[in-house]
């Protein structure tokens, strides 16, 4: 086998689990971020990723779990306003 497709074989590998791990985070949260924010440095630092694409994926990892840790949003009740009467606005023919 030749080296270009075992580093392929082998970053295919590395990706396909950064994709689980990051899905499994950004549902549970909590524990889990520490770990995955290590392996996207890692793989960034070995050139399997992109260094921008892993902090892309650590700021959204981040977003996610703290939009699941956070309490739910209280609504606010908005006041509609008054609708504006219509008006024809239909300029006259000149006869």
């Amino acid at each position: 086998m030749r080296a270009t497709q075992r580093r392929t074989k082998r970053n295919l590998d590395v990706k396909t689990r950064l994709k689980t791990v990051y899905k499994k985070a950004a549902a549970e949260g909590g524990e889990l971020v520490q770990p995955v924010e290590s392996q996207f440095d890692k793989a960034a630092r070995k050139g399997i990723i992109h260094p921008n694409k892993a902090a892309r994926k650590k700021s959204r990892l981040a977003k996610a779990v703290a939009k699941i840790s956070s309490s739910p949003p209280v609504k606010k009740t908005a006041r509609k306003k008054a609708a504006a009467p219509k008006t024809s606005r239909k300029k006259k023919a000149a006869k």
